[in-house]
């Protein structure tokens, strides 16, 4: 039997976003747990969604990634991508959402893009 796994590690960032980290596949058996823990997070806070340990993302998986942006569109915040593979990337092209999503090599670059300019104002 295949080895469905996915680790999703949720915390906050020190800018106020939240950080959901993937580790695994998001895949048919795993994508309703990462919704079900989507459903838990802060809908006004921007999220930083970490892919960089994921290792495989199905038509299911990109499905709760498009769940993620309509969510963030719908309450006003932003979403950005971390470590997004070649595959999904591929993906995102495919599906044609890819320039409505940032994606940044590092977390601290994508909490960092989240701040207030301090010169405006």
């Amino acid at each position: 039997m295949p080895d469905y796994t996915l680790t999703i590690e949720v915390r906050t960032h020190p800018v106020g976003a939240t950080v959901i980290a993937l580790a695994g596949e998001l895949d048919y058996h795993t994508a309703p747990r990462l919704h079900r823990t989507l459903e838990r997070t802060p809908e006004a806070r921007p999220l930083i969604l970490d892919l960089a340990r994921l290792r495989f993302c199905d038509s299911m998986g990109m499905a709760e990634l498009l769940f993620l942006l309509r969510r963030t569109q719908e309450s006003g915040t932003s979403l950005a991508l971390v470590g997004t593979t070649a595959d999904v990337s591929q993906l995102l092209a495919m599906i044609g959402v890819e320039a409505l999503l940032t994606s940044y090599d590092t977390v601290e670059e994508a909490a960092g893009a989240l701040r207030p300019d301090p010169g405006a104002g």
